[in-house]
């Protein structure tokens, strides 16, 4: 084969591989700057689109699902409080118009750091041009902001997407706990993270040492909880429970895996809501000590 040849051939292969690469990107996040845990990398977890692989996943891994996406008018933004912009497109690429309202709201947005760090929920403001506005408090580091809404007559999403924060980063490791300190409240956790089956847990609400009993509504029930799993971040299913003002408030969770998990409880009392957050494990068919 002639030298002019071999070079063209080169360069098709050379485009060849560039629009597959481009065509596999196209389904990345493009800022997802962690690797997935092992158990989901064998499915290709993080740039797979196609909504039979998809239904299978943890919420929040993804950008798009479904058809539906997360655009975020800014993936980096300076330290302080900052006002976080994005629009939810629809499967025609137009912006969503039409949501389901869920707990008291048509959208509810999650940031926090990838360490678990600087845990924040908020909801957005949703403007005339459909485009959705909030603030929240960032610390140097790399964020992942997720999104959790129902499209009319759908079933509920969680798309997540990265914000990268410059600056000089501290991290301070997580420490497995089940009991938390905040406001001069009490909260423990109770109950086992078990893989493969609906998970029981209570949260337990004082104040030096005087059960609160209560609590008020926030969101239209007395506490929720948000869990994310350590490392990738994925989004889990956690259901609350009926319950009375406290001091326990009830939730079923399902976990995907066994490894570590990041807990945050909202609950409100005296109108002020706080959060109080866990470090716990999940395991095969085991049960961890509290």
């Amino acid at each position: 084969m002639s030298t002019p040849t071999r070079l063209a051939v080169f360069a098709g292969g050379l485009v060849v591989a560039f629009a597959t690469a481009w065509g596999v990107g196209s389904f990345v996040d493009p800022l997802l700057d962690e690797p997935l845990a092992a158990h989901d990398m064998g499915e290709d977890a993080g740039a797979v689109e196609d909504h039979a692989q998809a239904t299978h996943l943890p919420g929040g891994l993804m950008v798009s699902q479904d058809g539906y996406a997360l655009a975020l008018e800014e993936n980096t933004l300076s330290p302080g409080r900052r006002s976080i912009a994005f629009t939810i497109t629809d499967p025609e690429g137009e912006p969503l118009s039409a949501y389901e309202t869920e707990h008291e709201k048509e959208l509810h947005l999650i940031a926090v750091r990838r360490d678990g760090s600087g845990f924040q929920h908020v909801h957005p403001t949703r403007g005339a041009d459909e485009q959705w506005r909030t603030d929240v408090h960032l610390t140097p580091g790399s964020w992942r902001i997720f999104a959790d809404f129902t499209p009319a007559g759908h079933e509920g999403l969680t798309l997540g997407a990265d914000v990268i924060v410059p600056g000089r980063v501290t991290t301070v490791p997580a420490i497995r706990t089940s009991t938390s300190t905040v406001d001069g409240y009490t909260v423990m956790l109770t109950g086992d993270l078990s893989v493969g089956t609906s998970s029981d847990l209570t949260v337990t609400v004082t104040r030096d040492g005087v059960p609160i009993t209560d609590l008020e509504p926030y969101l239209g029930a007395y506490g929720h909880l948000v869990a994310l799993r350590a490392g990738d971040l994925a989004y889990l299913h956690v259901h609350p429970e009926e319950s009375g003002p406290g001091p326990d408030v009830p939730f079923v969770a399902e976990v995907p895996s066994a490894g570590d998990f990041h807990l945050y409880f909202d609950f409100q009392h005296d109108g002020v809501v706080r959060t109080a957050e866990f470090f716990v494990a999940a395991g095969e068919g085991e049960h961890d000590e509290h």
